[in-house]
């Protein structure tokens, strides 16, 4: 398919001290787990927050923007995004550290790393964290929790960027988490956060991250092309037992399937397109609809034009 047309010479002129990487046309399939979707209109990798914070005050108020981490828990549908796509690179957005019982963490750094940082100072409370295949910025925007943990319970703060280049620092309550979700101005790029555990015997620490990745490994299709929970879990039910209910356990749409290991996890079983997958949630939601009288809320981001 065609691209779409090439701003970054423009945008590039109007930001002559950028540092960060623009690309345009980029794909954006490779840096999904599911590996589907078009390309990024421009992909821009910022050097550090304040080429950041530099590149966002002088971006045109009308372009979208849209931030991915590691892609886990993303589609891109197949024809790609229009706008800005930034990706905060590991390197630049990916340090932890860990002081008394507080954990520091980039944007970028995954939340496995947050886990190991904290059991390393011997900080108990985030081992939930170690099951968790994303970053911290998808932590904070969508308040992700596993194994009976939520990033709620352990932030002390977070850091990010407007979409006017100035800092803003969100305590816990500004972030006004609800489940899967916080109440953050979606054009605020989060670029580090700050949690607070508490200082705990290593042993138990590690026995229950051993816990945690035994149930994901026995559990969940980690092995496979996939995006991690497809659906929210609906108030006092599990998404998985009604979708098993409603006989979608391993229904597939072209090359997309629904895991026959855990039925709120879809795969891409090999050539599978964005569409594809899109197309399996929403029948896998008519169904359950239908036997249950429930909807479906999807947990994944779905990105993009058709």
């Amino acid at each position: 398919m065609a691209g779409f047309p090439d701003i970054t010479p423009e945008l590039k002129a109007a930001m002559p001290e950028l540092r960060g990487r623009l690309l345009a046309n980029q794909s954006l399939a490779e840096l999904t787990w599911f590996r589907v979707g078009g390309p990024a209109q421009v992909l821009f990798t910022p050097a550090d927050e304040d080429d950041l914070a530099y590149f966002q005050a002088r971006l045109p108020q009308e372009l979208p923007v849209y931030v991915v981490g590691v892609g886990s828990n993303l589609i891109v549908r197949d024809g790609g995004m229009p706008g800005v796509v930034i990706r905060l690179a590991p390197r630049a957005f990916g340090e932890t550290r860990a002081e008394g019982d507080i954990v520091s963490a980039g944007a970028a750094a995954l939340d496995k790393r947050v886990a190991e940082t904290a059991a390393a100072a011997d900080i108990g409370g985030m081992e939930f964290f170690f099951g968790i295949p994303g970053t911290v910025g998808g932590a904070l925007r969508m308040n992700a929790g596993a194994n009976g943990g939520e990033t709620k319970d352990v932030l002390l703060d977070a850091t990010g960027i407007g979409r006017d280049g100035n800092k803003h620092v969100f305590t816990n309550s500004d972030m006004k988490f609800v489940y899967r979700s916080s109440g953050v101005d979606p054009s605020i790029i989060f670029t580090s956060a700050r949690f607070r555990g508490r200082i705990t015997a290593p042993e138990a620490i590690r026995a229950r991250m051993n816990e945690v990745q035994a149930h994901r490994e026995t559990a969940q299709p980690i092995r496979e092309k996939t995006g991690g929970s497809t659906f929210k879990n609906p108030p006092g039910n599990s998404a998985w037992k009604l979708i098993d209910a409603a006989g979608c356990r391993g229904l597939r749409v072209g090359g997309a399937q629904v895991s026959e290991m855990h039925c709120n996890f879809l795969i891409n079983t090999g050539n599978a397109t964005g569409r594809d997958i899109e197309t399996l949630g929403e029948t896998v939601r008519q169904r359950v609809k239908e036997t249950s009288g429930i909807e479906l809320h999807w947990e994944i981001k779905r990105i993009g034009i058709p």
